[in-house]
């Protein structure tokens, strides 16, 4: 396992969730999705989606 200061941020955020899950268990295990729901998903999951860095969030809501 690599050393804290060696990972990029995702890499820690997935150590940190990973570890969260694993002292307090999945709170949607077990759960079903409503067909509602789950239409509207694979129905989103269809679309091309488009990925904008944090800094273009930043300048479309003027604070960049």
């Amino acid at each position: 396992m690599a050393k804290i200061k060696e990972m990029t941020t995702a890499e820690l955020e997935e150590f940190i969730e990973q570890k969260v899950v694993e002292l307090l268990g999945d709170p949607d295990s077990g759960l079903n999705l409503r067909p509602e729901f789950k239409r509207k998903l694979q129905l989103r999951l269809k679309k091309t989606s488009k990925r904008i860095s944090h800094q273009e969030v930043l300048k479309r809501i003027g604070q960049g």
